[in-house]
């Protein structure tokens, strides 16, 4: 018998890992697009930034998300491309967007939720298939 071992397959949660990464992209354009909101036009947001958890100005809440949205497509870019430090990194970033959501969720209700519950998904397929999508030849 030989010492090599046999290479990794490919699984069918590969392409859910897949699917966080462009996810992931996906998140980060949200952000952006949030921010941008908060940033240009304080008015279209339910609540007044006095009546947010966190007591910040709109336009403080639109960078803190257009930051998020650079990071997030970043992240999954480097999870498209199957690297570790990405995939970590890519839960980090979900579980943090789910917090910012949930303190921004007077201000958008039913679109932080939606935002918490891809975030949720994104962290679950990351972290259970996460080696996965990086397949050694």
């Amino acid at each position: 018998m030989t010492g090599t071992t046999e290479p990794r397959r490919a699984t069918g949660w590969t392409g859910w890992v897949a699917f966080c990464g462009l996810m992931l992209v996906l998140l980060g354009l949200f952000h952006a697009v949030e921010g941008l909101v908060a940033v240009f036009d304080e008015g279209y947001y339910r609540v007044g930034s006095s009546g947010l958890s966190v007591h910040m100005s709109y336009t403080a809440w639109g960078w803190l998300h257009l930051g998020l949205g650079v990071v997030a497509v970043v992240v999954g870019i480097g999870v498209l491309r199957g690297g570790t430090v990405a995939q970590a990194a890519g839960a980090v970033f979900a579980a943090a967007s789910a917090v910012v959501h949930l303190l921004f969720i007077a201000a958008y209700p039913a679109w932080s939720l939606v935002v918490i519950t891809i975030d949720v998904l994104v962290i679950y397929a990351l972290i259970v298939h996460g080696k996965e999508i990086t397949i050694e030849d």
